[in-house]
């Protein structure tokens, strides 16, 4: 800013979209990237939006810039890894530095070269957030093939098809997961999918003396001129990736539909996370960033990513946020020292609930400097709860999002900007993003519309994996040569963006058009609520009548009905007033700890339910089955 004569982050905003070049240039000397070959053109768009490729000519390699320069600069003594397993146990908790990590990581991959992966090919894991995922995920990488990241709550089939999709070679899977201290038979599942799927040449279990033997296995066959000698085996070489080779294939949920894969790069992902973790969540070297998420999910690629490029250390959390107390995440905190805390709404509504004592006023967390959040509407009042007694007022709320496909943000606030509650400030850097109308054409402040992109960012997907017409479907056929992206927003008369949920979840009642996220949030300021799903059912006068599902918080004597009705009601009219309001002992979610809308309408009218691979508590949806009117 000081260099380009910008005063304000308004402005800065503004140029970054329309002074691209300058942007991406500045930033990215700014962030330190290394690059094998520097690039000779920031962004070619000669095929049109879809097809936009990036930093034309450029050599570079996740690897490298995250691990290997690191070790090679003199900070391998540095802490990169803390990881807290399920139990809680001390002795199953892990430090591990940058050396440690860049001898692990060699030795996986030429195990992986031993074993016949080359550039371009594509590995799987199936395991939780580990030590061995993240070794898996950066030797992958350092070998110029594709890391696959699988959510370890799939069932067979879901673990099958992407498997088969993504013609994996080498599936890293754990044998047992353990959550709340009992385990559940994953290496069953891995075996009979993988047994289906003809490309896969090995299974290695990372829980096992298997993986130890696999880490024996390799050969280094490419010494370094000036080798970074780990024990007595001289480093892998990094792979002269090119600026677009992909690096990492992500799949969406598939709750419904098939699942779609999200191909990045390289360049993308060091371009992207490295943008947003260093300008909004302003990580820096030494203090323990931590966010409650699975490597399943984009957080988890992106937190160790974006994290490890500024030896910004990432905690690992392996196990259940509330087990084997409410105390769990507050205790890690403290523990650790944790700088950044990053929490889905969900989990904060789980957490506000905590038994008395229980809550984050019992812990030091002093050094908590800024907290993230990411994955769903917020309502006030959870919101509140947490910039308030986790944060103790003083911590912005960085509420951020984005999504799988761009493996990173449209919207993000900054710690240097005003915000108000559930708030997503403005655009994140580099993001021409705009709320269109019906029409294509922007709103007026104020009135609610569709999230648009109006210009090609570095991580944005290549397409989708082998589905070329799908990916233009799913993001192009709504504006021509504008990017969609399928959530309801608004920007108020302040100029603070507000997200209402998923475009495809919208109900219209009366000939009102409402998102789930505005009635969840009328309820969720009922003193007995601790959080809420709405559904829109078939209704012969409205067209959809509005049927909602609440959870109370923990001591509270349950409202009546025709209460909770009228709450609503006061709050966002008759005409949006709930044909029901049901009490359930738990919301079914997938682990991201996403509500599972479609399936909770599906179990509700009686309907098949499909695909329940994703959902992290599937007997929740045999509950609100079973409340169901009789049919």
């Amino acid at each position: 800013m000081r260099k380009r004569g910008i005063e304000s982050l308004q402005e800065l905003r503004k140029a970054s979209v329309h002074c691209y070049q300058w942007f991406w240039d500045e930033a990215l000397r700014d962030m330190g990237l290394e690059w094998s070959r520097r690039y000779t053109e920031v962004r070619d768009t000669a095929r049109g939006f879809p097809w936009t490729r990036w930093f034309r000519g450029g050599q570079i390699n996740v690897t490298h810039n995250c691990v290997d320069r690191h070790v090679r600069d003199g900070h391998g003594a540095e802490t990169a890894l803390l990881y807290e397993a399920d139990s809680g146990r001390p002795e199953e908790s892990r430090r591990v530095s940058f050396a440690e990590l860049a001898s692990l990581v060699n030795r996986c991959a030429a195990a992986l070269r031993a074993a016949g992966v080359q550039r371009g090919d594509s590995v799987g894991l199936y395991a939780p957030m580990q030590v061995s995922t993240v070794v898996v995920l950066f030797a992958t990488m350092k070998l110029g093939a594709r890391f696959v990241p699988i959510f370890c709550g799939y069932g067979e089939e879901a673990l099958r098809e992407r498997l088969a999709s993504c013609e994996a070679k080498i599936l890293f899977a754990c044998g047992t997961l353990t959550r709340r201290g009992k385990p559940a038979d994953t290496g069953a599942i891995a075996r009979a999918a993988a047994a289906q799927v003809p490309s896969i040449a090995r299974v290695v279990w990372t829980d096992a003396a298997d993986w130890e033997e696999f880490l024996h296995s390799g050969v280094c066959l490419v010494p370094r001129h000036d080798p970074l000698v780990v024990g007595d085996r001289p480093a892998v070489e990094c792979e002269l990736t090119e600026a677009e080779d992909p690096c990492l294939i992500m799949y969406t949920s598939g709750t419904t539909g098939r699942p779609k894969g999200t191909v990045h790069t390289h360049a993308g992902c060091l371009a992207q996370m490295g943008k947003e973790l260093r300008y909004a969540f302003d990580v820096r070297p030494g203090e323990p960033f931590f966010w409650v998420t699975d490597i399943g999910w984009m957080m988890g690629p992106w937190e160790i990513i974006g994290c490890l490029l500024y030896r910004t250390p990432v905690v690992l959390f392996d196990g259940a946020p509330n087990y084997p107390s409410y105390d769990r995440i507050w205790e890690i905190c403290a523990k650790l020292g944790v700088v950044t805390l990053g929490a889905s709404p969900t989990l904060a509504r789980l957490l506000l609930r905590a038994p008395d004592g229980r809550g984050p006023r019992g812990h030091d967390l002093a050094r908590l400097r800024v907290l993230g959040s990411t994955g769903e509407v917020w309502d006030e009042t959870s919101y509140r709860w947490y910039f308030e007694q986790v944060g103790a007022s003083r911590c912005p709320v960085l509420n951020i999002s984005g999504g799988t496909e761009i493996v990173g943000c449209h919207l993000q606030p900054y710690p240097v900007e005003p915000l108000k509650a559930c708030s997503l400030g403005g655009p994140a850097l580099g993001m021409d993003v705009d709320v269109f109308g019906d029409d294509g054409r922007p709103v007026p402040r104020g009135t609610m519309g569709h999230l648009v992109c109006k210009q090609p960012a570095p991580s944005m997907t290549k397409s989708f994996l082998h589905d070329d017409a799908r990916y233009l479907e799913t993001y192009f056929s709504r504006f021509p040569g504008v990017w969609y992206h399928g959530d309801w927003a608004k920007i108020d008369e302040d100029g603070q963006w507000f997200l209402f949920g998923r475009t495809d979840d919208t109900m219209k009642v009366a000939g009102k058009r409402v998102g789930p996220g505005e009635v969840e949030g009328a309820l969720a300021t009922h003193p007995a609520v601790g959080e809420a799903a709405v559904i829109g059912v078939p209704d012969e006068i409205k067209g959809t009548a509005l049927v909602c599902f609440v959870v109370l918080k923990n001591g509270v004597e349950a409202p009546v009905e025709s209460g909770l009705i009228a709450h609503v009601a006061q709050q966002l009219g008759k005409p949006l007033a709930p044909q029901r309001v049901l009490i359930v002992a738990a919301l079914p979610k997938t682990r991201s700890g996403k509500i599972v809308r479609a399936a909770i309408a599906r179990a509700f009218l009686g309907q098949p339910l499909g695909d329940l691979s994703s959902v992290d508590n599937p007997q929740a949806l045999e509950a609100i089955g079973a409340a169901a009117p009789a049919r």
